[in-house]
């Protein structure tokens, strides 16, 4: 199953890139705050950012991995939970996931992307072994 993932890949290709996620786990939109709402480029970071699935941290680059064995029903419980541990509402995992995978569906394995509020954008592709 192709996934977005954190990654440090294309790093500094804009000066306010970060990445405090650890490399390679699954990665959501996450919620973007009142301050960056209007703004990609906002002090908070929230509007450009992915947000790690497991570490709850955030990154400005995410990439296309095919994830063996992993299936859509995976997909949903690891978004619903990470929403759950955050205190956030995991109803909308299943809607969430379903955005993800359509989002990624033709994209190549290594394709590297950002996030611009809502419209996400391809920064390159890299040839993962």
């Amino acid at each position: 199953m192709k996934l977005l993932t954190a990654t440090a890949a294309t790093q500094g290709h804009r000066k306010n890139d970060f990445n405090h996620c650890v490399e390679g786990e699954l990665v959501h939109f996450g919620i973007v705050c009142t301050k960056d709402s209007e703004d990609p480029d906002g002090r908070c970071g929230c509007g450009r950012a992915f947000a790690g699935l497991n570490s709850h941290r955030a990154t400005t680059t995410a990439i296309v991995r095919e994830i063996k064995d992993f299936t859509r029903d995976d997909y949903v419980e690891a978004i619903r939970s990470s929403l759950d541990q955050q205190g956030y509402n995991p109803s909308a995992a299943e809607e969430e996931a379903s955005e993800l995978l359509r989002l990624v569906q033709d994209w190549p394995v290594g394709v590297v992307v950002e996030r611009r509020l809502e419209r996400i954008n391809v920064r390159g592709l890299l040839h993962l072994h």
